[in-house]
């Protein structure tokens, strides 16, 4: 045994590798990134295990179902809407079932520190019916992802763990252990892995046997721990993942606790919430993301008698992040001594491109050239670019998911807007833009992309790019737009006049057009020069 300082996410990494890894993929987005970064360190040192920064997170997954088919243990990790771009395979897979281990991280990111929404990962445990873990704290996140693996292979299914951004991104130490070696490769294949009607009914009804043998094993797990107080039967509190460390937090110096139930597994464990709840007056339920718990102890209409409290019922705050001191007003103590900030305020800092971002150049560039055509519409995307949209661009007005400025763009256009534009990154093009732009080439959309390439997914920290280059002015070529009006410009303040002349021109071709704005990120420039 060892200690190691930690994050969440290299923690549950290293849970991974310890358990006998063969593969790990990903799609960066924060909080997960970490995961896969710590792997292709770990991988790059020891050459004992493959890790891979996929093309988008929907073929991460199929690319880990696909070695667990193998008898390999593998693991794939995103964040939470992430998982979203991945539902077609996770929802299948556990009808297919897994053959060698397979653990699905998706890191939740409450109070949206740098996502679209706050969407709780739990739910899609419950929506395809297979086991879960939540930690509560680094040591767990590592010892659940050792344990995953022999789970996901005693159910043969594969096995969610719900990270948050807060245990993601701190630092704890973790005692770790020997590893395992990883499972021998198995060849051949089962015939009801083909999910054609007669195979999926059959392995539906198989899913639908493992539940209840499911919920013992929640029941029975070390990780879910009851506790009563015998003396006060008053209130009793359920809390799930990070939100048990803000309740012992919130506790901390009292001389005894309320009845409280930690939850760390999924299904919940049915027994050990029944016998809390029967040995109270009212429950207070803490978890970090929707009232996913509180929802189910509600019920339709309620538990006879019981007083439920929660985020529903107003004690907690509907969205954003809990804290032991919210915790702690909610179980009715006074607010912990602090220490009040001194000194002058400091005025608000909000994000911005760095300095010298070939993005920034093509932004004013684009500015200059709309400023005849009233009424226009930039469709954005997400990336380093989407803070084209705050002072001092104003330069995009939508952002909603990976891939979607093109597709917007087209429909957009297909009702009669003009001027239309769309503005992706390349590794977001990748990822989602493909796709989209195959339909606007066939019809001939008139509209215009701006494909950003700067030969790296900037924003979650320079991992790979798979449509960058010459390969990117391929791959626009290759699904159809004419080659006359795939156009390049170079983001610099010298070729300012003449990038404006050539997103002119383009706007003005009725047809679709796509302009390749090209020029290294200056952050990766700068880490090759250092």
């Amino acid at each position: 045994m060892s200690h190691q300082i930690l994050l969440g996410d290299e923690a549950i990494a290293l849970g991974a590798v310890h358990a006998g890894l063969s593969a790990g993929y990903s799609y960066p987005g924060t909080p997960a990134s970490e995961i896969m970064e710590y792997l292709v360190r770990l991988a790059g040192e020891t050459k004992a295990f493959t890790a891979v920064w996929s093309v988008n997170e929907k073929v991460a997954y199929e690319e880990a179902l696909g070695a667990s088919f193998a008898g390999k243990r593998a693991l794939v990790s995103f964040k939470h809407v992430g998982l979203n771009v991945a539902a077609d395979p996770f929802m299948n897979s556990a009808v297919t079932g897994a053959n060698g281990g397979l653990l699905v991280v998706s890191a939740d990111d409450p109070g949206m520190h740098s996502s679209q929404n706050e969407q709780d990962s739990r739910y899609y445990v419950q929506f395809a019916q297979i086991f879960a873990y939540e930690p509560s704290d680094h040591q767990e996140a590592y010892d659940m992802a050792r344990e995953a693996f022999d789970v996901s292979e005693r159910f043969g299914l594969p096995v969610l763990m719900r990270m948050v951004t807060r245990l993601a991104h701190s630092r704890s130490p973790v005692q770790t252990r020997e590893p395992r070696g990883p499972n021998e490769l198995k060849t051949g294949a089962a015939k009801d892995w083909t999910l054609l009607p007669v195979n999926a009914r059959r392995r539906f009804a198989l899913l639908l046997d493992r539940q209840p043998e499911m919920v013992r094993f929640s029941e029975e797990s070390p990780f879910n721990v009851l506790k009563l107080n015998e003396s006060d039967r008053s209130l009793g509190v359920i809390a799930s993942g990070v939100g048990y460390n803000y309740f012992r937090e919130a506790m901390k110096g009292e001389a005894a606790l309320p009845s409280f139930l930690k939850v760390s597994t999924y299904p919940l464990p049915e027994s050990l919430v029944r016998e809390l709840v029967g040995h109270v007056d009212a429950v207070l339920v803490i978890e970090d993301g929707y009232p996913f718990i509180e929802r189910q102890l509600k019920g339709l209409f309620g538990i006879a008698g019981k007083t439920v409290l929660g985020k529903l019922s107003g004690a907690f705050p509907v969205t954003g992040e809990l804290s032991p001191d919210i915790v702690r007003r909610a179980l009715g103590r006074d607010p912990l001594p602090a220490v009040a900030a001194s000194g002058l305020p400091l005025s608000g800092r909000p994000p911005q491109l760095c300095v010298g971002c070939p993005h920034a150049d093509t932004f004013k560039a684009l500015n200059k050239a709309l400023e005849n055509y009233p009424g226009s519409n930039v469709f954005s995307d997400i990336g380093c670019y989407t803070l084209g949209a705050l002072p001092p661009y104003n330069a995009v007005q939508t952002c909603v998911c990976m891939g979607a400025s093109v597709g917007m763009a087209r429909g957009a256009s297909d009702v009669g807007l003009h001027p239309v534009l769309s503005v992706i990154g390349d590794s977001t093009f990748a990822h989602s833009g493909i796709t989209p732009l195959l339909g606007a080439a066939f019809a001939n959309t008139d509209m215009t992309v701006i494909v950003l390439d700067n030969a790296t997914t900037a924003m979650t920290g320079g991992q790979p790019s798979y449509g960058t280059g010459e390969r990117l002015l391929r791959i626009i070529e290759g699904v159809g737009v004419a080659k006359e009006h795939i156009r390049t410009i170079e983001p610099l303040p010298k070729n300012h006049e003449k990038n404006i002349q050539v997103i002119k021109e383009e706007i003005d071709y009725r047809g679709l057009s796509v302009i390749v704005a090209i020029r290294e990120c200056v952050q990766e420039t700068r880490k090759k020069r250092s």
